[in-house]
């Protein structure tokens, strides 16, 4: 049979949709993370951000990779620099080398040096100035920082998981139950089934004996009733359907994201379901299977969003 569902039996689960979001704020540096969590059989991690932090879409994905297992997580990165006299040098080298090869080239020449001239020319070659967009040397100072930001993100996001996770934690084990209460009753049921079978053709023999003089063998009824309880035995699909419900509760209670399992399982149970009720010619179990049905329906919707 059944057992009540008792909270401490299972591991906290952890849903797959949630919000998380750190900010830091320094002299030089303002950076926010947001994270979003999204409903993907699969890890799935998309990062949105200024060049040239996109290019840390790989670092992300291995920090979040720690934490989250399934579930499409939209990463947000907001970062701000305070420029510095740094990022505004003239390559000295470039711009002495650039400049000597032009006078000797203008004395080969026997050109007069032009001065102011020459330099603002000169400034205008490749590598003497560096272009403000090409930073990206400042992702390695720079990703200690997102990283612990990240972090800090990554500790509300899973926080929020965790609580929406107890919850459907609980309601799983609610209409685990409750499939076992109604399973309890076509436990109870299936021996009356073949009785009943077995009274109503009886009667309708009967019947049919008063009203005309027609001879009926009793191993022709005997055999007719062995056939109909052998065809709508349900017995085996009960164990295995009640074998599941305990099985249920075990995945639950060991596995880190139990989300997969848990789906393949309800389809099992779902199966199960299916042949008891075109199997059991009973109305009093029909209406129960229709009653797992339902359950197993909200339970199918609920892990859905289970990792």
């Amino acid at each position: 049979g059944h057992r009540p569902p008792y909270p401490c039996e299972v591991r906290v689960l952890l849903s797959m949709t949630g919000y998380g979001e750190a900010r830091c704020q320094s002299d030089q540096l303002s950076l926010s993370v947001e994270l979003r969590a999204l409903n993907n059989r699969y890890l799935k991690v998309s990062l949105r951000a200024p060049d040239p932090y996109h290019l840390l879409e790989a670092e992300f994905e291995k920090v979040i990779r720690k934490t989250v297992k399934r579930g499409t997580i939209q990463v947000h990165l907001r970062c701000e620099r305070q420029a510095t006299t740094a990022d505004f040098r003239i390559n000295a080298v470039a711009l002495a080398s650039y400049v000597q090869q032009i006078r000797d080239v203008s004395k080969q020449l026997g050109m007069t040096d032009q001065g102011q001239m020459l330099m603002s020319q000169v400034l205008m070659l490749p590598g003497v100035v560096p272009e403000s967009g090409s930073r990206t040397y400042q992702l390695h100072d720079d990703w200690p920082i997102i990283e612990k930001v990240l972090q800090e993100a990554l500790d509300r996001l899973h926080g929020m998981r965790k609580d929406e996770g107890n919850a459907m934690g609980q309601e799983l084990l609610s209409h685990r139950d409750t499939i076992g209460r109604h399973l309890d009753v076509i436990r109870k049921l299936i021996p009356q089934v073949v009785t009943s079978f077995r009274d109503r053709l009886f009667e309708r023999v009967k019947t049919i004996l008063s009203e005309h003089d027609v001879a009926i063998d009793r191993n022709d009824l005997i055999r007719e009733v062995s056939i109909f309880a052998e065809r709508s035995d349900v017995a085996e699909e009960v164990v295995r359907l009640a074998t599941h419900l305990a099985h249920f509760q075990e995945i639950m209670k060991e596995e880190e994201s139990p989300g997969r399992k848990l789906e393949f399982l309800t389809q099992e149970m779902s199966r199960e379901t299916n042949t008891i009720g075109s199997k059991a010619s009973d109305v009093e179990i029909s209406r129960q299977v229709v009653e797992i049905k339902g359950t197993l329906e909200k339970i199918r919707e609920l892990i859905q969003n289970v990792e």
